[in-house]
């Protein structure tokens, strides 16, 4: 199954965290407390969905290959959960455009996509994926029983008037999910004329109205009128999640991911090296060599990839149409043209093809603007516009195209992690400023995308370097080629010499699989050797292809010695299921932890002073409650409170009885029964959660002390484990936009955000002589543990003479708070043996030294 990257864990922690305060606190309440690490223009107050604000509505922001609809898929566990159906919610699903519905319904319904890998995962398979034109196919038992996704369009929904509309029609097929709701139910549309005027319709707009659903909102920047607001309310959203690059101004901006952050987790290739040409022939000229280096570097690769180069042709009656550019490549490009796929509103040539499958042919596509949203292939790495007009959006979309990382993971080779954009100049006057506009659009910052697009000259440096030397060998017989695929038959070929003999010569090139390949269809008695000779030359162009020595930044790292050997400090080291357990704790929950005061319809929750109103009857009865168990047994509780509550450090059966002990506990102590339990049980969870997170604390801290403070403590900072600053990587989620040029900083451009007194502390860096290179340090950076968590320390600087100096600012207000920090820090410098160094600095210390001062002294002038 798909592992989410670390960007992503941290968006779903965040809306996990924001739900559940949300249920307690309010939404509004809960958003103002949330720490949010957003940029300035999406700082606002708390914009509610409408009166009153009991629906959570907030915006998840990440820069286009993000993976979005991954995360709104993982998303829909969480929100299910905040609206009491874990096992059973309805979502809406809104895209804006009919392409990406259709692409949205593909993903979720193949059983071998992430999206529904994680959506298996989360409802144990029990799903129902829909079209919302199929919405009477969804019966009152799906929607007790299973998870039910509806993907719709907003225009599906969004009208002023209802009258006309599918989804607001009265269905008699829709009956049964309406037949315990009475026939005046408040808050649902009435039918206006006829023998049952005024009685509820039965539509699928009131379903949803009914059980209150959890909306996603997918590119929502093209969801911000009005009108579209009014749907969200008239559907009565239980929870809205949006997503997308581009916030509006008024979105509730929960978390912000950077381009730099993708960047660094492999999911886009950048830098976009930007080449100018004096014509559009040379730049499609260039276009074709850059495509056909790439290839030969991509044999190397352990996945396939069959790099593309998207052309955005001109529209009729202009120079280079479509069937120019097509006639080009063809004549003076030497391309097949069964490499070739036309893409425009009359020639659709990419339809119902796969560009991933390694049988396909096609190597360039050209279009005007028909690629638009919707349309992902990874294995696009060069965009070419010969077009003298283009939009903005036009430019946004093919650009887009070309971002994302096959397979999102570095490739061997640095030319593979970039994408290429060939322009002409006399098209694009002002292509470099067209192309950070449109990627500021797309969801960089503004230092981000002026330090992402690289200008080159008119040259090929990719084809600057040599091709490999050919490879050959003597056979009896001419092996079969035909049948093999045409990466392999473009590189090799066979000649009869005057001996009777056939030279076999491969030139390029050949990924491990095409060369396994090629070899299986030697004769058996020359495989051995032809394999060896193929991996021997294989490592010759990976040396060759190496980055040169010295270029790296290394810190060394905290470490224990654990039986003998010397590890890295870890949590684990701290605490693990053999060093505690959570059976030596007391399993109860007191009043002041967990209160229940029931009423009438509802439970009144106290969970640590946090109120939480659970309504149990009412208008979802339809829906949720007429087949809950009365008859649960305290162990089938305790297993379904099992799941969320499990922790590595923790066994399961410990858990189990824990959770079955506490239950035991609040029946017998408190007089609690089960079925009360069962209906709280979110509320129970948390409870829990709680107690069991103080337990764990406890026995962290103590296991923490211990292992790096106590009196046998074996700790080491040893340069045989390092942490290795990547020097094409830099996964700040924010940057300093100021104009101070640090020419030492090890990210030429790019400088994690600084406010104003890290600014003069990383200037007195900077401006340090013995500082060779430095770092704004950032969290996922170089770290050291803590009882509570990772401490990242502002900056980290390599000397002239080698020796490591960690910095961390802070004004004096904050010195007896994190007094752990500074404690850790110095045990890291202390175990260093003279090769790190250690500064708490602060603006102004006791001896009345500035932050330049503090460090030249540390340092040694």
């Amino acid at each position: 199954m798909f592992k989410p990257k670390p960007y992503q864990e941290e968006t779903i922690r965040n809306l996990t965290d924001y739900l559940e305060a949300s249920r307690f606190d309010g939404p509004r309440a809960a958003f103002d407390a949330m720490p949010r690490n957003v940029p300035a223009p999406w700082r606002k107050p708390y914009k509610p969905l409408a009166d009153p604000e009991d629906a959570p509505y907030v915006c998840l922001r990440l820069p286009t290959g993000g993976g979005k609809t991954f995360l709104a898929a993982q998303c829909a566990k969480i929100g299910a959960k905040f609206l009491g159906r874990e096992h059973n919610p309805l979502v809406l699903w809104l895209v804006p455009t009919e392409t990406i519905r259709r692409q949205t319904l593909e993903t979720l319904n193949n059983p071998a996509h992430p999206n529904r890998e994680t959506l298996n995962a989360d409802f144990d398979g029990r799903l129902r994926i829909l079209d919302i034109a199929d919405f009477t196919q969804l019966t009152p038992q799906d929607l007790r029983d299973k998870a039910c996704i509806v993907i719709a369009t907003f225009a599906a929904l969004r009208v002023e008037k209802t009258e006309g509309r599918k989804v607001y029609e009265h269905r008699e097929e829709l009956e049964p999910h309406f037949s315990k709701v009475p026939l005046n139910a408040p808050g649902l549309e009435v039918q206006t004329e006829g023998p049952d005027k005024g009685k509820i319709k039965y539509s699928f707009a009131n379903i949803l109205a009914l059980v209150r659903p959890l909306v996603i909102v997918d590119e929502a920047h093209n969801a911000k009128t009005e009108l579209s607001y009014e749907v969200l309310q008239r559907v009565k959203a239980g929870c809205v999640i949006e997503f997308t690059a581009t916030p509006a101004g008024d979105s509730n901006v929960l978390h912000h991911v950077s381009a730099s952050e993708l960047k660094a987790e492999y999911m886009i290739k950048l830098p976009i090296i930007l080449t100018e040409h004096p014509t559009w022939q040379e730049a499609l000229t260039y276009s074709i060599l850059t495509r056909k280096k790439l290839e030969g570097l991509a044999g190397n690769e352990p996945d396939f990839v069959r790099p593309i180069v998207l052309v955005q042709a001109e529209s009729r009656d202009e120079e280079a149409t479509v069937q120019v550019v097509e006639k080009y490549l063809v004549e003076q490009g030497k391309i097949e043209r069964d490499r070739i796929a036309i893409a425009t509103g009359s020639q659709r040539e990419l339809d119902e093809v796969n560009l991933l499958d390694p049988t396909c042919k096609i190597e360039f596509a050209i279009t005007v603007q028909a690629l638009k949203e919707g349309w992902d292939c990874p294995f696009a790495y060069v965009f070419c516009s010969v077009a003298a007009v283009h939009s903005p959006k036009d430019v946004e979309q093919l650009l887009g195209r070309v971002l994302r990382m096959p397979y999102a993971k570095k490739r061997m080779h640095e030319d593979l992690n970039r994408a290429y954009a060939f322009v002409s100049k006399a098209c694009w006057p002002q292509a470099v400023n067209l192309l950070h506009d449109r990627l500021v659009n797309m969801g960089f910052d503004e230092v981000e995308a002026a330090q992402y697009v690289r200008q080159e000259e008119a040259r090929l440096p990719l084809l600057e370097e040599p091709e490999p030397e050919p490879l050959s060998w003597t056979l009896r017989e001419p092996p079969p080629l035909e049948g093999l695929p045409y990466e392999i038959r473009s590189r090799v070929s066979v000649l009869q010499d005057v001996n009777g003999t056939y030279q076999l010569t491969v030139t390029g090139t050949l990924s491990p699989e095409a060369e396994s390949t090629l070899v299986e269809v030697l004769p058996a008695p020359e495989r051995d050797e032809a394999r060896r000779s193929l991996a021997a030359r294989r490592e010759r162009i990976l040396v060759r292809q190496s980055p040169p020595p010295g270029a790296s930044l290394e810190v060394p790292q905290l470490c224990l010695w654990v039986d003998g050997q010397l590890e890295p400090a870890h949590d684990e080291h701290f605490l693990t299921p053999d060093s505690w357990s959570l059976l030596d704790y007391p399993a109860e929950l007191t009043e002041a932890e967990f209160r229940i005061e029931e009423r009438a319809d509802t439970y009144l929750i106290d969970v640590q002073g946090k109120r939480l109103i659970e309504r149990y009857l009412g208008s979802q009865v339809a829906f949720d409650y007429d087949d809950v168990p009365t008859n649960w047994t305290d162990l089938e509780l305790s297993r379904q409170l099992d799941h969320p509550l499990r922790r590595n450090d923790i066994r399961q059966e410990v858990l189990l009885e824990f959770i079955r002990r506490t239950i035991g506990w609040l029946a017998e102590y408190r007089g609690i029964g089960l079925t009360t339990l069962y209906r709280v049980r979110v509320a129970l969870e948390r409870a829990l959660r709680q107690k069991i997170e103080t337990y764990r604390q406890k026995a962290f801290e103590a296991g923490y002390q211990l292992r790096l403070f106590g009196p046998e403590a074996a700790v080491e900072t040893s340069c045989e484990y390092t942490f290795v600053f990547d020097p094409d990587n830099y996964p700040a989620s924010l940057h300093y936009p100021g104009g101070f040029q640090f020419e030492k900083h090890y990210y030429k451009g790019l400088v994690g955000e600084l406010n104003k007194e890290e600014l003069e502390c990383a200037k007195a860096i900077e401006m340090c002589p013995r500082v060779k290179r430095w770092v704004r340090n950032v969290k996922g950076m170089f770290g050291l543990p803590t009882s509570t968590d990772t401490f990242y320390p502002d900056f980290v600087a390599e000397l002239d003479d080698g020796r490591i100096v960690v910095v961390e600012y802070k004004g004096e207000h904050l010195i007896e708070y994190e007094q752990e920090k500074k404690n850790i820090g110095e045990l890291w410098e202390s175990k260093s043996g003279g090769k790190a160094l250690f500064l708490w600095a602060v603006k102004r210390d006791e001896a009345g030294r500035d932050v330049h001062r503090q460090i030249e002294d540390k340092i040694g002038r």
